[in-house]
């Protein structure tokens, strides 16, 4: 056994595992799997060889836990790549038998679930697939492999635990890839999955079969049966989905509006399985365990009702915590919970920094990509700043067991009460005192949490709710005390879920409320992590109970944070960044002082665009306000996300060559855009070119000939020329060629970057026109393995032959340029590379 001297207390080697996971996590490709062997072999030995007192430091003991974590991490992540999807069998119709193994998500006019695997076959050849498959089964118009359309078909019902055998085409996960964006490829890799894929069901492929019931996954398949009670007894899709997110852990049920209204009043926390639900379900789980102990003298003899009170509520927190997907908050919980119900059982003491760390190692042992999650830092950072704000007097109290967080498991014996019946006044002067003091507590807890968590907020949301503190004090007991339980207890009850229901109703008119008033939300550009991290800092030490003479250092760190600006362009210099949606275009273009949108990206499905999911939180992270926004042409590849855009942006004006019945015409008035249209923006010229006046009289005139044309030139010799086309083809590229606006001898040729022609069709991008244009850059905005096949084999050639260089988005990411830095264009995979991004070792130049 180690003396007092050598023992080294929990926490700096918890942080030392922190530490290197977050260092491993940095990679962008993964070293060979014997050097992670090596490392950790080493890093075990030693350790081994400190706890048997033939170390000499306990510095050296804290470096080996981080070599460990750093190499048992890297381990896993060579051991999961090695399973990936072969890249030969993308695109490629599979049989595949598997059984359902997940909760399965309803959305209109798709089925989405997870499948685990079990055989697959290629023209009736085995192969091999990764274990688990994101599968959707859409109803819809489908591609054949005829070349024309058919109706898909969709199941009845789909349950969890069902063995199927469909016909499927996998591809590898992708997704976008932009500043501050989602990181969709890292999301799928800490769920294990390798692979996404499309059902095909027309009369052309055999026919999905169910096979039978296997009883597996019998979790998921109780969360369906209990979120399908849920939805066929409450009527109300609003009420129904927050139920379901309150019982199940069921996110994907609440609307997407609502997850707007949650997030300007600062109540997402309590809208999804918290640690506050967490530890609640567990005291209620102690107390009913104790008391049916108790019932029992033999079990009594057998174990002591109070530990196995706490052994039995812990055991039920963690079913309830897997029964709720599993999240962050709900594994922090769980684990400082079990910690907590340790210590207590055994007698031992740890101060609450121990606690909180062991924590933290723990779930990072599970999930050691969990660490890139918002949800960990917000969870595990307000846990901090609770206990780190205590006073003195509970932080030194401790000791007796006085507001130690063992406590919360276990309430007090010698409560007494007045005998059943009586109310004195000095009882209801006591309950009245209690409920003051629990309110003054609550309204102290907000107010340090909404403080030191401000900077961190900004970092991960770019916003802080300015009413988030109003808010809560009315939220937090309203759901802790009234909605959840009501919602729990409905699966029991039926008739509970009514009550819930009700309550719902003027806990949302509060919130919708509290979220249009004006500045309920303060926006702000995301700054960078170092400055995030002195935020968070400054936070913390504004909280503590240490006097302002400490708490004032917090105070210049978060006036930096609230005073960050990314950097803009000089006058007569300008920016692009074409952000990254898949199939669509959308390019921002800034000056000193303003800001221009070029097209708004494609429409995902009824719910979703590219406006609400990439390009409004692109924006608000850059702290953009946009003056004009351009939509070249009426594709919804092009328009799809123009009103999320235009209803967040209400000061932008419209160029756009929309035709007057169209929508989005009632959104904002639109003037068109036609060639000699120009103006100047911070010494910035921008010149439409095209369509002319004549073009919209001409009957039957595609869409793709009405393309809006935008040239843009910065000041300067020479000047940096950008052109944006839209989805012009050859007939329109020749008409700027006559024109002469692109000749060859035109101050504004050759150009730095050509947005290529209709996503690289075979029907654009003409030698005529890249002899004339002669760009440096020519960048290319479409899916990964899109159905159009742009950018087209040809054009690539001959984009080739005249030594152009081409970058598109599904290898690209998020594509940048400045003109006073004409030389480079910045790719976000290149930039932000990481070892889970697909095709991470693969050149984004084509």
């Amino acid at each position: 056994m180690l003396s007092e001297s050598r023992a080294l207390t929990p926490l700096p080697l918890c942080l030392a595992w922190m530490a290197g996971v977050a260092l491993q996590l940095q990679q962008a490709q993964l070293n060979a799997a014997t050097l992670y062997a090596g490392v950790g072999a080493c890093a075990l030995t030693g350790l081994i060889a400190y706890f048997r007192k033939t170390a000499s430091t306990k510095g050296w003991c804290v470096l080996l836990v981080f070599l460990l974590a750093w190499s048992t991490t890297g381990l896993r992540a060579v051991y999961f790549d090695a399973g990936k999807l072969d890249p030969a069998l993308e695109g490629r119709d599979l049989r595949v038998t598997g059984v359902v193994a997940s909760l399965v998500q309803h959305h209109p006019g798709s089925l989405r679930f997870r499948l685990q695997t079990e055989q697959a076959t290629l023209s009736g050849r085995t192969v091999s697939v990764p274990e688990l498959i994101d599968v959707s089964w859409y109803l819809g118009p489908s591609p054949t492999t005829q070349g024309g359309w058919e109706l898909q078909q969709q199941p009845a019902d789909l349950q969890p635990g069902e063995r199927w055998t469909f016909t499927l085409r996998p591809k590898a996960p992708h997704g976008s890839r932009n500043p501050f964006g989602f990181d969709y490829e890292l999301w799928l890799w800490e769920q294990g999955v390798q692979a996404t894929a499309y059902v095909r069901a027309t009369t052309h492929d055999l026919p999905p079969v169910l096979i039978e019931q296997t009883g597996r996954y019998p979790i998921s398949y109780a969360r369906q049966v209990v979120r399908s009670r849920i939805e066929r007894h409450i009527q109300d899709s609003q009420a129904s989905g927050l139920v379901a997110a309150l019982v199940m852990g069921d996110q994907a049920a609440i609307e997407r509006t609502d997850w707007d209204v949650f997030r300007a009043t600062g109540v997402a926390h309590l809208v999804s399985i918290s640690g506050l639900h967490i530890t609640m379900f567990a005291c209620g789980a102690v107390a009913l365990v104790g008391w049916c102990w108790r019932r029992s003298a033999s079990a009594c003899l057998w174990w002591p009702a109070p530990s196995a009170a706490l052994i039995g509520g812990v055991m039920l927190a963690f079913f309830y915590a897997y029964f709720s997907g599993w999240g962050i908050p709900a594994q922090r919980t769980c684990l400082m919970l079990a910690t907590v119900a340790g210590l207590r059982i055994t007698g031992a003491y740890w101060p609450w920094p121990s606690v909180w760390a062991l924590a933290l190692a723990l779930v990072l042992m599970v999930d050691p990509w969990g660490i890139l999650q918002a949800g960990f830092w917000l969870s595990f950072v307000a846990v901090a700043v609770l206990f780190s704000s205590a006073t003195p007097f509970n932080r030194s109290s401790d000791h007796k067991g006085q507001n130690h967080p063992v406590n919360a498991l276990s309430a007090p014996d010698d409560l007494s009460l007045p005998p059943e019946g009586v109310r004195t006044p000095s009882t209801i002067r006591l309950l009245l005192n209690q409920v003051l003091s629990t309110l003054q507590s609550l309204a102290k807890e907000q107010w340090t949490i909404g403080l030191a968590l401000a900077p961190l907020s900004v970092f991960l949301f770019g916003q802080i709710s300015l009413i988030g503190f109003v808010a809560n004090m009315v939220a937090v007991p309203w759901v802790t005390l009234v909605i959840t339980p009501l919602s729990m207890l409905g699966i029991l009850i039926p008739v509970a879920w009514d009550a819930s229901a009700w309550a719902i109703v003027p806990f949302m008119a509060l919130l919708s409320w509290l979220a249009a008033l004006p500045g309920a939300v303060w926006s702000m550009a995301t700054p960078p992590l170092w400055l995030s991290v002195l935020g968070v800092l400054g936070g913390i030490i504004l909280v503590l109970p240490r006097g302002w003479s400490l708490r004032v250092l917090g105070i210049p760190p978060i006036v930096l944070v609230g005073m960050w600006q990314p950097p803009l362009p000089a006058i007569g210099d300008f920016a692009l960044l074409a952000a990254d949606m898949g199939q669509g275009n959308a390019v921002l273009v800034q000056t000193a002082h303003h800001a221009l949108l070029f097209d708004t990206g494609p429409r995902f499905s009824l719910e979703s665009d590219a406006g609400n999911r990439v390009l409004l939180p692109l924006l608000q992270a850059l702290d953009v306000q946009l003056d004009r926004l351009v939509l070249s042409h009426r594709d919804s590849d092009h328009t799809g996300g123009a009103r999320s855009v235009l209803n967040m942006h209400q000061q932008a004006d419209v160029l756009s060559s929309l035709e007057q019945d169209h929508p989005l015409q009632q959104v904002r008035p639109m003037q068109r855009c036609v060639a000699g249209q120009n103006w100047v923006w911070d010494g910035v010229q921008f010149d439409i070119l095209h369509p002319n006046a004549t073009d919209y009289a001409k009957p039957g005139i595609k869409p793709n000939a009405l393309s809006c044309v935008l040239r843009i030139t910065s000041q300067g010799k020479p000047a940096r020329t950008a052109l944006l086309t839209g989805d012009i083809e050859k007939p329109q590229e020749t008409t700027l060629l006559l024109s002469g606006a692109l000749a060859p001898n035109s101050p504004a040729t050759p150009i730095d970057i050509l947005l290529v022609p209709h996503h690289g069709s075979k029907t654009s991008s003409s030698d005529a026109f890249l002899d004339a244009l002669q760009p440096r850059w020519a960048w290319v905005q479409s899916g990964y393995r899109n159905r159009y096949g742009h950018p087209a084999p040809e054009v690539l050639a001959r984009y080739a032959q005249h030594s152009i260089t081409l970058l598109d988005s599904p290898h690209c990411g998020a594509m940048r340029w400045s003109s006073a830095t004409p030389e480079k264009t910045t790719c976000e995979r290149t930039v932000n590379a990481r070892y889970w991004q697909h095709g991470a070792s693969q050149n984004p130049s084509r």
